[in-house]
């Protein structure tokens, strides 16, 4: 009878903290060994040549989330999780999302429903809370927490989504309590409404504008207002897809101060500008997403706060609509006016080689901040840590070997998520995802999948340690 599983021998392993070569033994879906010398195996990969890392953890993504005004995500756990394999993620956390008048326990029972039999890696879910009543508050979401759902999402801007100052100071509050990490969507809604109004009364609705409409200056507010919140009631804070200097300044000024706040950025922020949007006719709005990329000086300061630690996690904010879909892009035609164009861009598939290519291979980063970003920091923010994340005895088999010099283009036509186009069509990259692990089973090789829908589990998330407070008493 064999020792492992798995053996992958040969490798140089990178961990969040570490390099080193050595083999790893796997069985039962878990890392049982690493050493020299392990013994005997039932299947052997040879990782000569090879970086071995954690499979990354795609913290921010939506996936078949129901939108309430008649557009429909392209990705559903089937497609979204095989694209996201063939990308090097073994692990995503989408979102079950409240809409307003119903029960969060029925939007996580909903998303269940979803995601039964579908993934091809494993799974947690994020919830959005759109509707703090008091049973949200008192029942529901202490219950759930509980349960495994210990993070979740506000908004402080979309219309249908967006909380107040009060509602937010409830929620940090139950929050605090209970031990669940926030993320926030940090936009001023009346800043934007306002400069709508304005650009729409001069004609100008193009996808460009959306843009200018969404200034940097609306996220700079909300993001210092959701930080002063979160002080007053000494809660950690996660603010996610930051775009630019503005939010940074503000995360990195309470970072300074002992706050415990995060940050989350994406791709899109590193390889997109404004310029994106300003495409022949309508071909901007595949650029659409909120907050909007800025320009060249913004993409620096954002590589800058990866390189420095201001950001915690790199996500994908993967929201999948199609171009020509009149359920996608086109939902309200052609001609539509930038508010009315669905937000949100794919990622999933591109977000690791993106991020290796352009910040290990360029040298802004180095591999071990890579896995910092991309496995260690989402599994420890979000209560997965070290079940995920780390190479570690005892740890989830979940692994990615990566072929430092490979060279790929990146092709909407080679990728397996759902959508139409991908707003990076034809950039070359330098590294690639050859083969990756979820709990010892390979899923994909040389970025085509080979594992099968329904291998996923669903993960229950512990109350991550650094969601808790700072210790001074508040009074409640």
């Amino acid at each position: 009878m064999s020792d492992f599983d798995t053996l992958i021998k040969n490798g140089l392993i990178i961990t969040a903290a570490d390099r080193f070569h050595a083999d790893i033994g796997i069985k039962d879906g878990r890392i049982a060994a690493l050493g020299q010398a392990l013994g005997d195996a039932a299947e052997v990969i040879d990782a000569q040549g090879l970086w071995v890392m954690p499979g990354g953890i795609d913290a921010h993504c939506h996936l078949d989330q129901p939108l309430g005004d008649g557009a429909v995500m392209a990705d559903g756990f089937h497609s979204g999780t095989r694209s996201a394999a063939c990308g090097g993620t073994t692990t995503v956390i989408p979102f079950a999302a409240q809409q307003k008048g119903q029960s969060l326990r029925a939007a996580v029972d909903d998303y269940h429903r979803r995601s039964e039999g579908q993934a091809f890696i494993d799974y947690a879910f994020h919830m959005i809370v759109t509707d703090p009543t008091e049973t949200v508050l008192k029942e529901e979401l202490p219950a759930l927490i509980a349960e495994g759902y210990s993070s979740f999402k506000i908004y402080l801007t979309y219309d249908d989504l967006k909380l107040n100052d009060r509602e937010v100071l409830e929620v940090l509050a139950m929050a605090r309590r209970e031990g669940a990490m926030v993320m926030v969507h940090a936009e001023n809604a009346d800043c934007i409404a306002y400069l709508t109004e304005l650009l729409e009364a001069c004609g100008k609705t193009a996808p460009y504008y959306h843009g200018e409409a969404h200034s940097a200056i609306a996220e700079r507010e909300a993001t210092h207002r959701a930080i002063s919140l979160a002080e007053l009631v000494d809660v950690p804070l996660l603010i996610v897809h930051v775009s630019g200097p503005e939010a940074i300044e503000q995360i990195r000024w309470a970072q300074s101060r002992g706050l415990r706040v995060y940050g989350e950025t994406c791709p899109q922020y590193l390889m997109l500008t404004a310029q994106d949007l300003d495409q022949e006719g309508f071909a901007g709005a595949k650029c659409v997403c909120s907050p909007p990329p800025r320009d060249p000086a913004a993409q620096q300061a954002v590589w800058q706060g990866l390189e420095t630690g201001v950001f915690q996690v790199f996500s994908s904010d993967h929201a999948p609509f199609r171009y020509e879909d009149p359920k996608g892009k086109k939902l309200h035609g052609d001609q539509a006016a930038f508010q009315h164009i669905p937000n949100g861009i794919p990622g999933l598939e591109t977000r690791l080689p993106i991020l290796f290519s352009e910040g290990v291979v360029q040298e802004r980063i180095d591999a071990t901040r890579f896995v910092a970003l991309t496995a260690t920091n989402p599994a420890k923010i979000y209560g997965l840590y070290p079940r995920k994340g780390t190479i570690a005895i005892g740890s989830d088999a979940d692994l990615t070997l990566w072929d430092r010099a490979a060279r790929t283009t990146v092709r909407n036509a080679e990728l397996h998520h759902a959508v139409d186009y991908t707003p990076y069509e034809g950039l070359e990259l330098t590294g690639s995802p050859v083969l990756t692990l979820c709990r010892g089973r390979v899923v994909a090789r040389d970025g085509k999948p080979t594992g099968e829908p329904g291998y996923g589990r669903f993960l229950e998330c512990d109350r991550p340690q650094p969601a808790r407070p700072r210790g001074f008493s508040k009074g409640f």
